[in-house]
């Protein structure tokens, strides 16, 4: 790993450690400093010229610092003649501005990708986009890792006797059967109505819950609001309790305050793909690092990141050869 140089941004350097501290590698300084008109400059302080190099940066609030952060060291990475540039982007925030659902609204996913490509980024490598069409949106490269083989890993070995996967949605819902597949467990689904960014509806539940406990599996978690509203729905349908798990805990707003002490979660568990709020001792956190650093290391020697996932992740096994007509 002599060849490649790894640089974090300021929104997670302890995750960007523990890949690095994974890889058997130092992480690299970099300085960013904020003038009083409130731009940003970044300097890279190690050599790049001719190395592959790496940098760490979940899109995590304030995520247009964070974002613009970035593509700041992209740009000067690009300018100190690195061979190539792969950003690594645990959480991809723009990941849920994914489509045209109202007259003349932007599609921020799109854009923010085309920008990654302008700025000079070669790869990038991020965790459970919340729409797989996202993917498409970058013109570079993409590595897109999933975390439910490591949250499966957290109950494995624990009693899920009258346990059912539950998904907030139908749009997570093939995510939920993947993970319930793992567990060997039933799939329920919420059906959902999003009334504004923290106001949704949960007016069903398709599956059978009653007498059982819930794991509810969500990719992403913010304010909370979708959970509570599910849960009370879970408890009117006979659920017994829940836990709750999460590819990214956000955890904004009242987030925390909704979800630490309500009666009806067992645990929260979630990974370290953005900084866990520091006022929740009790929050499960499972770290995707291990994940992070065995992907870049098949990507700098040009081994297979999908096989990561074999018998995890159908959508990243290999196709299967046609039966002859």
């Amino acid at each position: 790993m002599r060849d490649i140089v790894v640089f974090s941004g300021s929104a997670h350097p302890a995750l960007a450690e523990s890949i690095c501290s994974e890889l058997n590698v130092t992480l690299s300084p970099s300085d960013t400093v904020r003038f009083s008109n409130d731009c940003l400059q970044v300097q890279l302080l190690a050599n790049c010229r001719q190395r592959d190099v790496y940098i760490i940066q979940p899109l995590v609030p304030p995520t247009q610092d964070h974002l613009m952060e970035l593509l700041l060291m992209v740009d000067a990475a690009r300018g100190a003649s690195a061979a190539s540039i792969t950003v690594v982007i645990p959480h991809y925030a723009y990941a849920r501005s994914d489509k045209k659902d109202a007259s003349r609204i932007s599609i921020g996913g799109k854009l923010v990708a085309d920008m990654m490509s302008v700025a000079g980024v070669h790869r990038v490598v991020t965790m459970t986009l919340h729409a797989p069409q996202v993917h498409g949106f970058f013109s570079v490269p993409l590595d897109h890792l999933t975390a439910i083989g490591e949250l499966a890993d957290h109950y494995r070995g624990t009693d899920l006797t009258d346990t059912v996967v539950v998904s907030p949605d139908f749009g997570n819902a093939k995510t939920a059967s993947q993970f319930a597949r793992l567990l060997g467990l039933p799939v329920a689904a919420g059906s959902k109505q999003r009334k504004a960014d923290d106001k949704v509806v949960v007016d069903a539940i398709v599956g059978d819950v009653r007498g059982k406990r819930a794991i509810v599996l969500d990719d992403e978690i913010a304010t909370g609001g979708s959970i509570v509203e599910l849960l009370a729905k879970l408890e009117e349908e006979g659920c017994l309790s829940a836990s709750v798990a999460c590819t990214h805990g956000l955890f904004t707003g009242k987030a925390v305050e909704r979800l630490r002490d309500h009666p009806f979660i067992t645990e929260l568990v979630t990974t370290d793909t953005v900084p866990p709020p520091a006022d929740w001792p009790e929050l499960r956190v499972r770290s995707v690092a291990p994940l992070f650093a065995e992907a870049l290391a098949r990507i700098h020697a040009g081994e297979s990141v999908s096989s990561l996932f074999d018998g995890v992740d159908p959508s990243h096994a290999p196709p299967q050869p046609k039966l002859p007509l």
